[in-house]
């Protein structure tokens, strides 16, 4: 068992050593020439003002950049001078990762290729294709952002997004180690809080209150259906949060998720219209140099396994908690993470409960040297992994 852990750190160490010597500035930091700690502390989570700036179509309204379009003659042409792209790169050395009792090299874990800026005047796109865990690579988020639409505050996107974006955004987390609770499918249903396509609403109150909508069609993201659309039933499902600023340190939200879904159990050759609800609540509390981060969310199926009505409503509850520590806020070379997960359910397949501790170095102000032990509380096991996250 030492032997594997050594040769697990050196393999780690010469890793590091070879990706530090990659030294590059991701697109929108190349496209203003600032360091990427303006927007992030660590990447890829945001800072408040990389809030904005997203929010504000990926334009910083206090600095120009004359040269990004291309000056044609045409005022109503808005052409890129240079198409901004971006690269993420993640790689790990594992033990036991599904209690598999292996010593792996799991890398490239990930590879994104990233892609998003303003097309001119308050409309903007971002899209990522990703290649993951030795899969075909297939595109994650893509949309078109339609800022402060006709001066009225309002913002528009129309795309491919995750729903709990508003919430707590999975793609910006720091730990391998997921906010579970968004990913929960119960039986054959379709529909979770992760990636859909739709629409997003978004209204920002001066009293530091904010409102999100969503009309989503509830499929997933997989391939094209049968009858060639993308949403695979006649139905639309609907997703509202409210949050307020109660104080400078003190953030808290509430949402709901209503909809219905057509599933098929392909075993009982039986269908069914599924309604689901999901409710719950979520707050962030940050303390310099602490960051606490709490969600919570149950979800009620009427019948997900396509049984009929003697099926009983699947009622599922969960959700996650997170500190964040970053001793030197933004300027900090180490931070560190612990996240606990649970969800509890009546039925016994879908209960889960774990942990993680995460400890990150700052190799580079876009390289990102990691290690990570969870524990399984369920199953009853542990797993670990080091590596390396870069951007560029």
């Amino acid at each position: 068992m030492k032997k594997i852990f050594t040769l697990a750190i050196l393999t780690f160490i010469i890793t590091s050593t070879i990706t530090s010597d990659i030294f590059a500035i991701p697109a929108f930091a190349r496209k203003y020439n600032m360091t990427c700690k303006t927007c992030h502390s660590p990447f890829p989570k945001l800072k408040s003002y990389g809030e904005e700036f997203a929010g504000n179509g990926f334009v910083l309204k206090d600095q120009d950049a004359p040269r990004y379009f291309v000056d044609t003659g045409d005022e109503t042409l808005s052409l890129i001078r240079d198409l901004p792209i971006a690269l993420r790169l993640e790689g790990f050395v594992t033990y036991n990762k599904t209690k598999s009792k292996q010593f792996d090299f799991f890398g490239p874990s990930a590879l994104k290729l990233l892609s998003g800026g303003n097309l001119g005047g308050d409309i903007s796109y971002y899209i990522y294709y990703i290649l993951e865990e030795g899969d075909i690579g297939k595109i994650e988020d893509a949309f078109i952002m339609f800022n402060d639409l006709f001066g009225s505050g309002l913002d528009i996107a129309i795309g491919q997004f995750q729903v709990s974006d508003p919430l707590f955004k999975r793609e910006l987390r720091l730990t391998r180690e997921d906010y579970l609770i968004y990913k929960l499918k119960p039986g054959y249903s379709n529909i979770n809080l992760t990636y859909d396509r739709g629409v997003v609403l978004s209204y920002g109150f001066p009293t530091g209150t904010d409102l999100s909508f969503e009309v989503v069609n509830g499929s997933g993201i997989g391939s094209i259906f049968s009858n060639d659309n993308f949403d695979n039933d006649k139905y639309k499902n609907f997703f509202g949060r409210i949050s307020q600023d109660v104080i400078e340190e003190l953030r808290i939200g509430a949402f709901g998720y209503f909809g219905k879904e057509e599933i098929e159990n392909t075993i009982l050759s039986t269908k069914c219209v599924n309604e689901i609800k999901m409710y719950g609540a979520d707050a962030t509390i940050v303390f310099d140099p602490l960051e606490l981060n709490l969600q919570f969310l149950e979800r009620r199926d009427n019948d997900p396994f396509a049984l009929g009505p003697a099926n009983p409503e699947i009622k599922s509850r969960g959700g996650f908690a997170e500190l964040i520590f970053t001793p030197m806020g933004d300027d900090s070379k180490w931070y560190s993470v612990a996240i606990f997960n649970y969800i509890d359910s009546n039925i016994d397949l879908y209960d889960f409960k774990s942990g993680s501790l995460h400890i990150g170095y700052l190799a580079r102000r876009n390289i990102r040297l990691v290690a990570e032990y969870g524990y399984d509380f369920k199953d009853k096991f542990g797993q670990i992994s080091f590596g390396f996250i870069a951007a560029y």
